[in-house]
């Protein structure tokens, strides 16, 4: 145990280091402890060694990425969350929705071949049926046949299954028979009914959001999961929110990573002033490397955080900083980072000058080239 790690068993966090070095499982007043605790350094290093004990060498000192292309099929969205700046109505300046040849041009005529996953997440519209999709991700396979589509949110995976009055394992199979692999992680906002009803009352509450991802995890589809901070939480919200991704885990062990988000407030009806603090995103990150025991990657999402907050993150339990991420607009609408796209060279550097080991990944995190 090293000096710094020594430091912390005279501390307050003492109790919670000594479980973290026994490898024993955190309780919901151990995070909430981390979480009112001013002592970010100690909650870091622990993180940091949680994240090396739980690998084998040389895994310990990995840091991964994966080459991808985002897709954000339309704007157009029945729903009313108030931290969306992305929706539009129909008709709208704006507004858009992406036909199956709109698609197909574009990955034909600008993207590289070597793009290794399709991130294709949007909006609650009607035209965007289980059909489209189908079509879609068959037409994405043809053009990319080796990149990985991670496509669709639990909530447009409920949406499409109740306008086509089909439940939710038919329309996962029929999309997994089309291509998709995965799900990303969004749509899981703050779980807690109070945080729901007041910034996303139309979503699928919690239950609902934990029943889509049991159904994809069971049918051989694994996801991310994730958690928005800024949107009126308080800090029990977020341990609630923890628990509750730790207890599916631990039933289905689908969750391949997950990507504490943070609020961005420009063109949404929400109040600046519930900002994340730079500390509170490393909190998140932090924390759920040590109480997520089970959920083998946490992911720094730099269009949010930004590419300097992202490289800090790698000393506070992270192992993934996501990806090149080429045209997201989601979050960039919102007022988070501008940057279009970064390179893989830049990627390779952030991670080397933080004393990591780069590792191109795939999606589900087979190892593409490590850059030693």
């Amino acid at each position: 145990m090293s000096l710094v790690l020594e430091k912390i068993c005279q501390t307050p966090l003492k109790n919670i280091a000594e479980k973290i070095f026994n490898q024993q499982r955190l309780t919901e007043e151990d995070a909430l402890t981390l979480y009112e605790s001013p002592d970010l350094l100690s909650i870091g290093a622990l993180a940091d060694y949680a994240r090396k004990i739980r690998v084998k060498s040389p895994a310990q000192d990995y840091a991964y990425f994966v080459n991808n292309l985002h897709i954000n099929l339309t704007n157009i969205c029945e729903g009313s969350c108030k931290f969306c700046a992305y929706r539009k109505k129909k008709g709208d300046e704006g507004s858009y929705f992406l036909s199956e040849t709109d698609v197909e041009e574009y990955l034909n005529t600008y993207v590289l071949k070597n793009v290794k996953e399709l991130h294709i997440v949007s909006a609650l519209n009607e035209n965007a049926n289980l059909n489209y999709y189908k079509k879609l991700f068959k037409k994405c396979k043809e053009i990319l046949p080796e990149a990985h589509i991670q496509a669709l949110t639990a909530v447009e995976i409920d949406y499409i299954s109740k306008n086509e009055n089909l439940e939710p394992p038919k329309v996962l199979t029929e999309l997994k028979k089309a291509g998709l692999g995965s799900l990303p992680g969004g749509g899981a906002e703050i779980f807690h009914e109070t945080i729901r009803l007041k910034v996303c009352p139309d979503k699928v509450s919690a239950d609902r959001w934990l029943e889509i991802m049991k159904i994809a995890h069971s049918c051989g589809i694994p996801s991310n999961a994730t958690m928005l901070a800024g949107i009126g939480e308080s800090y029990a919200h977020r341990v609630d929110h923890l628990s509750r991704i730790r207890s599916l885990q631990d039933e289905t062990g689908g969750f391949m990573t997950f990507i504490p988000l943070v609020c961005h407030y420009e063109n949404t009806s929400l109040e600046v002033a519930k900002n994340n603090t730079g500390v509170d995103n490393l909190k998140d990150l932090a924390i759920a490397r040590l109480y997520l025991d089970n959920v083998p990657h946490v992911k720094a999402f730099w269009i949010q955080l930004g590419l300097k907050m992202a490289q800090l993150s790698l000393a506070f339990g992270v192992d993934d900083l996501d990806g090149t991420v080429v045209k997201e607009q989601i979050s960039r609408a919102a007022g988070a980072d501008k940057t279009h796209t970064v390179t893989v060279g830049l990627l390779i550097d952030l991670i080397k000058s933080a004393s990591r080991i780069p590792v191109e990944r795939d999606t589900v995190y087979n190892i593409i080239k490590v850059y030693r």
